[in-house]
C-alpha cells in the first residue's frame, strides 16, 4: 500500500513583486493581502486543487512560490 501525498504550498513573501497571478489561477489556494502580496490559509492544498495550486505557483514571475509534495 503506498502513502498517500499531498502537496504543500512554501511561500517567500520577500520575494513577492505582488503581480497576482497566483491568485487570478488559484484564488482557493492563493491570496493577496492589503499590500498585494501573496500568503496562504493553509500550507496544505485542499484535495482536488493540486493542478490548479501548480499552475499558480507555475505562473509566478518572482519564483515566490514553491510547491512540495509530503506524506499525508
Amino acid at each position: 500500500m503506498s502513502t498517500p501525498i499531498q502537496l504543500r504550498v512554501v511561500v517567500d513573501r520577500g520575494s513577492c513583486c505582488g503581480y497576482g497571478l497566483c491568485a487570478a489561477i488559484c484564488p482557493e489556494v492563493y491570496k493577496l493581502d492589503e499590500g498585494g502580496l501573496v500568503y496562504v490559509d493553509s500550507e496544505l492544498v485542499p484535495a482536488g486543487l493540486e493542478e490548479s495550486a501548480r499552475e499558480g505557483a507555475v505562473a509566478c514571475p518572482a519564483e515566490a512560490l514553491k510547491i512540495e509534495e509530503v506524506a499525508a
